[in-house]
This record gives structure tokens, C-alpha cells and sequence, in this order.
């Protein structure tokens, strides 16, 4: 059987396949001196692995002709003839399996790729593939004109690199080794065509774009707007804490028992017991006590988490919170939350055997086990006993309690519109305004910088930093004065329509990438794969 490949012909046997030149060309060129030689001296034999047959690995045995050259003074005085088409100079594998080698280190990372080539017929080890990848060469993109600059973690809380996307063609660009100011800057000054830089509210990469691109227009991220403005409505609700407990004490679900079915659930009895809350309460106050007591010393909060062995986040929060901020009520939606009005009424009806109830939650949808409704009424019974009739009574068709959110989800309530909120919702954070006439400055203002950002009104944009900077609230004016040092951008954010979304997406398949790589992601390697992958 005889295969023609690029002007030769392969003869295939058992063993090997033998690739012999075809061409009578005797008179070639030295790659130095130009001069022409008709000498040849023998013919140059080396193997060459190439693609799979099926699953069988196949070699070519390659026999190219040796010259000598004929110019006395030329340096190279031996030269083989070259095939371009078949493989590189000094090459081991042919160039259309170095090709594939390469696209498989691209798409595959880890030991899965090795396992792989080992499946098709080509065994190679993983280290091959890497040098495989990092040889391989980048796609070279035009001059970019609108980029979008982030960060993104080599290792979190430790090592960051900076990424640049063009978000015009929507692919990355670039991955830096950092974020430090000087190394974007660097990379802009590489690339003088750029006129729009997008990027979050970092001080870094302000810096870097004002010295590598000061001709550029920065956009701030309105996403990263609208989330500096909820950081700092939540470490303000953290110090209200008493009136999100007021507000909630006040504002009942108004559904009885009976109406359940139809407009929700009641809640649950807590499997823990009353002693059991007081027991973590009185830990919790106690760590908040020992922050508070470690600050009036002059402690720094990160030595006050390394003495104590807690998160400097927590430290941080007991601070900020003043007095001691009381952990909400809330629990996670069970299973055996849906049907909690039901066992109520059969237990009002007479019916107290939980396998009993267990059968006949089951007909209605109930998923969980037996065990989980043994325990719910196993409580029920413990509470209700010490009860009397009357109270008892009280007790399974009393309305419902609204347990106090947490205060990141009060949070959330408040930057929300009226019409998105449920009427429980809504209840609440009207008792929450009339309480504190703070809390509804704040909401007045964050509803005002939210519809600013929406409708896209630069104009409004001085007014707004003009009040929040006059505010009561030392989170809202704190919020104000960063956002009146970096007006520039946040005006651009009004009137262009770029944003950093795009870069936030291709952080998602970076961080994919990186994974895939089981500890081996390098710089080289991340770069070489995510703008092939683009």
C-alpha cells in the first residue's frame, strides 16, 4: 500500500512506514554562503512519530541526502535537505502530530490530556504537553481601542495578576503577573491606541491608567457602583440592629392557620432548645466584649484576630457595630416546612401518630423521611404540654411572627424598589423608616443613586454627591467623598455604555482554566491557554 504525501511516497509495511524522497534535484543551495553544490555525501536517516493508525502508534523512517558545501571559508560546511511540510529541523515528531499535541494541551489541563493521547495512540507525558503549550504562540490581536482592566487571584488573599479584555472584540488580551500601578501602566504605553479604559473603583488602577494612557477616558463599573453603595448601607444597618429588631417585632405575616395553604407557610419550632440559644448567645457576646475591651487598649484589629483566633472580618464587624449585634432568627426553608400547617390542624383534630401523619403528608408531595416528622411532633408535644387549653388553643392558630432578617438581607430590602418587595417586606421597612429617621435618609438617597445609575443621568450626579456629603450618616458621606475623588470616571459611567461584564465573564473561564490545571497554572500556561481559548 503506497500513501503520497506532499510530493513523496510512503511505502507501509507491518513494522514502519518508510518515507522516501521522490525529488532529483541535485543542485542545491548553501543556507549561508548561497553557494551552489552538486556533492552529496550519503543520506541522513532519522524516525519520525506521526498520527495514529486507529489505535496503533506509527513512525516514519525518514532518509533525507546530506551535502557538503563547496566554498572552502563557509561555517557550515555539512547541511541536510529540509521538509517543511512533513517536520521541523531537529524535530522528533512530525509537524502535523506536534500540531495536535499542541491543541489538546490547549483545550485539556492537568493529567487528562496525558490519559488522553495515551487512548488515541500517542503516548507522551504530561511535561511534553506543557512545552507543547508554552511554545505555542498567542494570537496576536489588533490595536485594542476600548479595554476593560480586573484583577484575579493566583492564590486569594495573597497573589493577584491583572487581566485586559477588548471589549470591542470581547476576548482577553493580556494576563500581568500583578496589579501594581507601574505594570499597567507599561502595558498601556505598548499600546497608544487605546481611548476608553473600564475597570472597578481601585486606586491602582486609576493610577496605572492615568500614567500609561492620560489621554484615555476612564469608566467606572456601575456594577461595582451600585456595590460599594450596598457595603456601605450594610455597615450602617450593622449598628442599627436594634431597630431591625423593633421593626420586626412589629410587623405580623396577618395569615392565621387556616389561610396557609393558600398563602404560605407558619414557622417551625427550632430543634434547639431555649438554653442551648442562650448558651451561644452568651459565647458570642463574650468574643465581642474581648474585641471591644482589645480596642480600647490600641490593639489593631489584626493583631486583636491573631490574639483571639478570628477573622479580621469579624473583628471588624463587632466594631463597627458599636453595641453587641444580635444574630438573627432566621432559618433555612425545610422540607417539612410546606406542611407544618397540616400536621397543626390534625394535631388540633386528634390524630398524634407521626407515622399516621407521615402517610398522609407523603400523598400531598412530602419527600423526606419519617424520622423528620417523628422529631417535628415529638417537639410539638414537649412545647404545648406545659400549656394550658386555652393557651394551647392560642398557640396552633396564632398568626405567624416575621423573624428579623439578617442584616445583609435587610440591606437588599432597602435598596429595593416598593413594587419588588412582598407586603411582609414592604410592612417592614416602613416600620424600619419610621423608626429611625437615619435609616430613611439612607434609603432616600441609595433609591435616588440607583434610579441615577439606571436612567443614565450625569447631570444629576453633583446634586446627588452635594447631599449624600451633607448627610447625617458618616457611611453615606464616607461613600460620597470616594466617589467625589474619582467623579471623572464615575460621570464616564453615566454617559458611555461600556461596562467591566465582559471582563467579570472571562474571570469566570480563567478561574475554569486554572482548575482544569490541578496546581501546574502558571502564568505562561494560563496566558498560552485563555487566548487560544478566545
Amino acid at each position: 500500500m503506497t500513501l503520497h504525501l506532499d510530493g513523496c511516497h510512503v511505502d507501509e509495511t507491518a513494522a514502519q512506514i518508510t518515507l522516501l524522497l521522490t525529488s532529483t534535484q541535485a543542485i542545491v543551495s548553501c543556507p549561508l554562503c548561497t553557494r551552489l553544490t552538486r556533492r552529496v555525501h550519503s543520506r541522513y536517516a532519522r524516525m519520525l512519530a506521526d498520527l495514529p493508525w486507529a489505535t496503533c502508534r506509527v513512525r516514519l523512517h525518514v532518509q533525507v541526502r546530506k551535502f557538503f558545501c563547496g566554498t572552502p571559508d563557509c561555517p557550515r560546511r555539512i547541511f541536510t535537505e529540509r521538509l517543511p511540510a512533513v517536520a521541523a529541523p531537529w524535530a522528533r515528531r512530525t509537524t502535523r502530530l506536534a500540531r495536535l499535541l499542541s491543541a489538546l494541551g490547549l483545550a485539556l489541563g492537568g493529567a487528562t490530556r496525558s490519559k488522553l493521547t495515551a487512548q488515541l495512540g500517542m503516548a507522551v507525558s504530561p511535561a511534553l504537553l506543557l512545552r507543547r503549550v508554552r511554545s505555542s504562540r498567542c494570537p496576536t490581536s489588533s490595536a485594542p481601542r476600548v479595554v476593560g482592566v480586573d484583577d484575579w487571584a493566583f492564590h486569594k488573599g495573597h497573589r493577584y495578576g491583572t487581566i485586559l479584555v477588548d471589549l470591542e472584540r470581547r476576548r482577553p488580551i493580556a494576563l500581568l503577573p500583578d496589579r501594581e500601578p507601574a505594570t499597567l501602566a507599561a502595558w498601556l504605553k505598548a499600546h497608544p491606541r487605546i481611548q476608553i479604559i473600564t475597570r472597578d473603583r481601585s486606586a491602582k488602577y486609576a493610577e496605572g491608567a492615568r500614567e500609561g494612557a492620560p489621554h484615555a477616558v476612564q469608566v467606572a463599573d456601575r456594577w461595582h457602583l451600585l456595590k460599594n453603595l450596598r457595603e456601605a448601607v450594610q455597615r450602617f444597618l450593622t449598628r442599627q440592629h436594634a431597630c431591625l429588631e423593633r421593626a420586626a417585632a412589629s410587623v405580623p405575616q396577618g395569615q392565621l392557620l387556616e389561610h396557609t395553604t393558600t398563602a404560605g407557610s407558619v414557622a417551625m419550632l427550632s430543634s434547639r432548645s431555649a438554653h442551648e440559644r442562650q448558651q451561644n448567645r452568651a459565647k458570642h457576646y463574650a468574643r465581642s466584649c474581648q474585641v471591644l475591651a482589645l480596642h480600647h487598649q490600641g490593639v489593631s484589629q489584626k493583631q486583636s484576630a491573631q490574639t483571639l483566633g478570628m477573622h479580621t472580618m469579624t473583628v471588624r464587624t463587632f466594631l463597627r457595630a458599636g453595641a453587641f449585634p444580635e444574630r438573627a432568627t432566621s432559618r433555612r426553608r425545610g422540607q417539612l416546612d410546606p406542611y407544618v400547617a397540616f400536621l397543626h390542624q390534625r394535631w388540633l383534630a386528634g390524630c398524634k401518630n407521626p407515622t399516621q401523619l407521615w402517610h398522609e403528608i407523603v400523598t400531598q408531595g412530602y419527600c423526606g423521611t419519617p424520622r423528620m416528622v417523628r422529631r417535628y411532633i415529638a417537639r410539638l408535644g414537649q412545647h404545648v404540654k406545659a400549656l394550658t387549653p386555652e393557651q394551647r388553643a392560642q398557640f396552633m392558630r396564632a398568626e405567624t411572627i416575621f423573624k428579623t432578617p439578617t442584616v445583609r438581607r435587610a440591606t437588599f430590602w432597602l435598596l429595593k424598589a416598593a413594587e419588588a418587595l412582598t407586603p411582609e417586606q414592604q410592612a417592614f421597612i416602613t416600620q424600619l423608616c419610621t423608626l429611625s429617621t437615619e435609616i430613611k435618609e439612607v434609603q432616600t438617597l441609595a433609591h435616588a443613586f440607583v434610579q441615577m445609575l439606571q436612567e443614565r443621568h450625569a447631570s444629576r450626579l453633583r446634586t446627588w454627591l452635594d447631599n449624600a456629603e451633607q448627610s447625617t450618616v458618616s457611611e453615606i458621606r464616607s461613600f460620597a467623598t470616594g466617589m467625589r475623588q474619582d467623579e471623572a470616571a464615575v460621570t464616564a459611567a453615566l454617559e458611555y455604555a461600556w461596562s467591566n461584564g465582559q471582563v467579570e465573564g472571562q474571570i469566570n473561564k480563567l478561574k475554569l482554566i486554572k482548575r482544569q490545571m490541578y496546581g501546574r497554572a502558571q502564568l505562561d500556561l494560563l496566558k498560552a491557554r485563555l487566548l487560544e481559548a478566545a
